[in-house]
């Protein structure tokens, strides 16, 4: 077929396709391969979790994302079972909203978490087994870990591991939009991850999420989106490094907002305050 040839070809295939479609955007065409690729593209992925009976999580992407795959871990110290199944289905919020798919939920009844690995022995092998017939990439804990503790546990279930702290930490990290807003994430990120360095080999896998020596789920995950991965000796330093300039920066930012604040207040510009539950700005 000559160039000619094609490009004639290509017309009448445009104005065929165009034919398909009315004012409203509807096809009109029984051709099911096309309505296919049409819905696909228009379509929401959706996300269930699974053990915390939460309602399906609607998440709109312009391409195929891979979501972090967690299961969810906790300790029932106090109150009534249903405060710690409460606290868990929060916990199964808060993963989701940080971009990721809850498999799974165990809980145990302690007076105290473990102080070696958080959750008992029994559990720790239980969790393990969990983890390897899921296909999870990260545990997280519903709680504060310590870092031996988290040393630890990551150790028994050979993926990622990271607490309650982390995973609020990654949210606002997400969400920060200010310039002010970022450093401050950025500089507790970094006060959190400081004493709790560790390697996997030479780096710091362990901070971009997955398995010990795989890709884990499409890169960055959580507790991942703030500091960078570099050696371990030279992490320390680095990380000092850095949050002495955003201590520095944020001082700066702060003199620059008051200095604003004062301009409106001398322009009689009202300050409007919004109060509530997450989200409500």
């Amino acid at each position: 077929m000559s160039s000619e040839e094609l490009y004639l070809e290509l017309l009448r295939e445009n104005e065929r396709l165009r034919n398909q479609i009315t004012e409203g955007g509807e096809v009109l065409a029984d051709d099911e391969n096309f309505q296919l690729e049409l819905e696909e593209r228009r379509s929401l992925r959706r996300v269930v979790g699974i053990s915390t009976e939460l309602e399906d999580v609607s998440i709109a992407e312009n391409r195929q994302l891979r979501l972090e795959r967690v299961v969810l871990v906790g300790v029932w110290t106090e109150g009534s079972s249903t405060d710690a199944e409460n606290s868990l289905r929060e916990l199964a919020a808060l993963a989701e909203t940080a971009g990721s798919e809850v498999l799974e939920g165990l809980m145990q009844r302690r007076d105290k978490p473990d102080s070696a690995t958080f959750i008992g022995s029994g559990k720790v092998s239980e969790l393990r087994q969990v983890v390897a017939q899921t296909g999870a990439d990260t545990v997280i804990c519903d709680g504060e870990l310590s870092p031996s503790q988290l040393r630890q546990l990551e150790d028994k279930v050979k993926v990622k591991v990271v607490d309650r702290t982390a995973l609020i930490l990654d949210i606002f990290a997400q969400h920060a939009k200010s310039r002010e807003g970022k450093a401050q994430v950025e500089l507790a990120q970094m006060s959190y991850l400081l004493p709790r360095l560790r390697g996997w080999g030479d780096s710091l896998s362990r901070q971009v999420g997955g398995r010990a020596g795989a890709g884990g789920a499409g890169g960055v995950g959580i507790g991942g989106r703030g500091p960078g991965e570099t050696k371990i000796e030279v992490d320390r330093r680095r990380i000092r490094d850095r949050m002495a300039k955003l201590r520095k920066d944020i001082k700066e930012m702060k003199v620059a907002r008051e200095t604003k604040r004062q301009e409106r207040d001398r322009n009689t510009i009202p300050s409007v305050a919004i109060a509530g539950y997450t989200n409500a700005g």
